[in-house]
Protein backbone atom coordinates (compact mmCIF):
# COMPACT_ATOMS: atom_id res chain seq x y z
CA UNK A 1 0.00 0.00 0.00
CA UNK A 2 1.23 3.74 -0.98
CA UNK A 3 1.43 5.76 1.93
CA UNK A 4 1.89 9.14 1.89
CA UNK A 5 1.79 12.86 3.45
CA UNK A 6 -0.75 15.42 1.75
CA UNK A 7 -1.75 18.81 2.75
CA UNK A 8 -5.05 19.21 1.26
CA UNK A 9 -6.31 22.77 0.94
CA UNK A 10 -9.86 24.61 2.16
CA UNK A 11 -12.68 22.15 1.44
CA UNK A 12 -16.67 23.81 1.13
CA UNK A 13 -19.36 20.84 1.20
CA UNK A 14 -22.40 20.46 1.10
CA UNK A 15 -24.64 17.19 1.92
CA UNK A 16 -26.54 14.75 4.65
CA UNK A 17 -25.45 14.13 8.07
CA UNK A 18 -25.21 10.86 9.79
CA UNK A 19 -24.96 10.18 13.60
CA UNK A 20 -24.69 6.57 15.42
CA UNK A 21 -22.97 3.66 17.15
CA UNK A 22 -20.73 1.50 14.86
CA UNK A 23 -22.95 -1.39 15.07
CA UNK A 24 -25.33 0.92 12.94
CA UNK A 25 -22.98 1.55 10.44
CA UNK A 26 -24.81 -0.83 7.48
CA UNK A 27 -26.93 2.60 7.14
CA UNK A 28 -24.43 4.82 5.51
CA UNK A 29 -24.54 3.43 1.39
CA UNK A 30 -27.68 4.13 1.91
CA UNK A 31 -26.59 8.22 2.76
CA UNK A 32 -24.72 7.91 -0.53
CA UNK A 33 -27.87 6.61 -2.73
CA UNK A 34 -29.77 9.82 -1.03
CA UNK A 35 -27.21 12.28 -2.00
CA UNK A 36 -26.73 11.40 -5.54
CA UNK A 37 -30.67 11.66 -5.85
CA UNK A 38 -30.30 14.99 -4.35
CA UNK A 39 -27.69 16.12 -5.86
CA UNK A 40 -29.56 18.43 -8.41
CA UNK A 41 -30.80 20.39 -5.42
CA UNK A 42 -27.00 21.86 -4.36
CA UNK A 43 -26.11 24.93 -5.51
CA UNK A 44 -22.71 26.18 -6.27
CA UNK A 45 -21.00 22.82 -7.12
CA UNK A 46 -17.82 22.54 -7.61
CA UNK A 47 -16.72 20.37 -11.43
CA UNK A 48 -14.66 18.32 -9.32
CA UNK A 49 -16.38 14.66 -9.87
CA UNK A 50 -16.12 13.28 -6.68
CA UNK A 51 -17.71 12.68 -3.12
CA UNK A 52 -16.58 13.61 0.21
CA UNK A 53 -16.93 11.55 3.08
CA UNK A 54 -15.77 13.35 6.41
CA UNK A 55 -16.13 11.75 9.58
CA UNK A 56 -15.69 11.98 13.50
CA UNK A 57 -15.28 8.59 14.96
CA UNK A 58 -15.38 8.44 19.02
CA UNK A 59 -15.04 5.62 20.85
CA UNK A 60 -18.60 4.26 20.94
CA UNK A 61 -19.67 6.17 17.69
CA UNK A 62 -19.29 8.82 14.89
CA UNK A 63 -20.57 11.03 13.17
CA UNK A 64 -20.28 10.51 9.09
CA UNK A 65 -21.02 13.02 6.11
CA UNK A 66 -21.42 12.19 2.75
CA UNK A 67 -21.10 15.65 0.95
CA UNK A 68 -20.31 17.24 -2.41
CA UNK A 69 -17.67 20.02 -3.03
CA UNK A 70 -19.08 23.73 -3.36
CA UNK A 71 -17.62 27.12 -4.25
CA UNK A 72 -19.30 28.33 -1.78
CA UNK A 73 -22.17 27.80 1.19
CA UNK A 74 -25.10 29.20 0.52
CA UNK A 75 -28.56 27.90 -0.20
CA UNK A 76 -28.12 24.63 1.61
CA UNK A 77 -31.20 22.52 0.88
CA UNK A 78 -33.58 21.37 4.02
CA UNK A 79 -32.31 18.57 5.74
CA UNK A 80 -28.53 19.07 4.22
CA UNK A 81 -25.55 20.20 6.25
CA UNK A 82 -22.86 22.84 4.75
CA UNK A 83 -19.57 23.53 5.86
CA UNK A 84 -15.87 24.04 5.44
CA UNK A 85 -13.20 21.41 6.34
CA UNK A 86 -9.89 23.70 7.25
CA UNK A 87 -6.45 23.27 5.33
CA UNK A 88 -5.11 20.20 7.08
CA UNK A 89 -2.10 17.93 6.60
CA UNK A 90 -2.97 14.24 6.25
CA UNK A 91 -1.86 10.88 6.04
CA UNK A 92 -3.37 8.83 3.24
CA UNK A 93 -3.68 6.28 1.12
CA UNK A 94 -5.64 4.29 -1.53
CA UNK A 95 -8.07 1.18 -0.38
CA UNK A 96 -8.87 -1.41 -2.58
CA UNK A 97 -10.59 -4.66 -1.36
CA UNK A 98 -13.75 -5.60 -0.18
CA UNK A 99 -15.62 -3.79 2.68
CA UNK A 100 -14.68 -6.12 5.25
CA UNK A 101 -11.10 -5.26 4.49
CA UNK A 102 -11.30 -1.77 4.76
CA UNK A 103 -10.48 -1.93 8.90
CA UNK A 104 -7.25 -3.61 7.84
CA UNK A 105 -6.31 -0.34 5.79
CA UNK A 106 -7.27 2.21 8.58
CA UNK A 107 -4.72 -0.27 10.90
CA UNK A 108 -2.17 -0.12 8.43
CA UNK A 109 -2.39 3.33 8.07
CA UNK A 110 -2.14 4.34 12.12
CA UNK A 111 0.73 1.29 12.27
CA UNK A 112 2.50 3.76 9.53
CA UNK A 113 1.78 6.62 11.07
CA UNK A 114 3.20 5.31 14.32
CA UNK A 115 6.56 4.00 12.73
CA UNK A 116 7.62 7.43 11.54
CA UNK A 117 6.55 9.46 14.31
CA UNK A 118 3.12 10.99 12.82
CA UNK A 119 0.42 11.71 16.01
CA UNK A 120 -3.54 11.56 14.26
CA UNK A 121 -5.24 15.07 14.86
CA UNK A 122 -8.71 13.33 16.59
CA UNK A 123 -10.14 17.14 16.91
CA UNK A 124 -9.94 17.00 13.19
CA UNK A 125 -12.60 15.63 10.21
CA UNK A 126 -11.33 12.38 8.70
CA UNK A 127 -12.04 11.91 5.24
CA UNK A 128 -12.92 9.59 2.30
CA UNK A 129 -12.81 10.91 -1.00
CA UNK A 130 -14.83 8.36 -3.63
CA UNK A 131 -14.07 9.83 -7.48
CA UNK A 132 -16.48 9.60 -9.89
CA UNK A 133 -14.40 7.30 -11.93
CA UNK A 134 -14.93 4.65 -9.40
CA UNK A 135 -18.57 4.39 -8.57
CA UNK A 136 -18.96 1.19 -10.64
CA UNK A 137 -15.88 -0.39 -8.78
CA UNK A 138 -17.64 0.53 -5.76
CA UNK A 139 -21.04 -0.31 -6.57
CA UNK A 140 -19.70 -3.76 -7.08
CA UNK A 141 -18.54 -4.27 -4.03
CA UNK A 142 -14.91 -4.11 -4.86
CA UNK A 143 -14.11 -0.52 -2.96
CA UNK A 144 -11.60 1.97 -4.50
CA UNK A 145 -11.41 5.49 -2.66
CA UNK A 146 -8.72 7.26 -0.75
CA UNK A 147 -8.75 7.42 3.11
CA UNK A 148 -7.02 10.71 4.50
CA UNK A 149 -6.41 10.69 8.66
CA UNK A 150 -5.12 13.94 9.94
CA UNK A 151 -1.75 14.62 11.49
CA UNK A 152 -0.89 17.63 14.50
CA UNK A 153 2.91 17.17 12.84
CA UNK A 154 3.91 17.52 9.21
CA UNK A 155 7.30 16.51 8.15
Amino acid sequence: MDIQVVEKNELKVVGISWNGTYAETNTIPSLFTELEARLNEVAYQTKEPILIAPFHSRETEFTYYVTTPVEKIENIPEGMVGFTIPRKNYVCATHKGRPEEVENTYLQLLKWMKEYGYEQDLNALSLEIYPEANKHLNASGNLHYDIYLPVKQYR
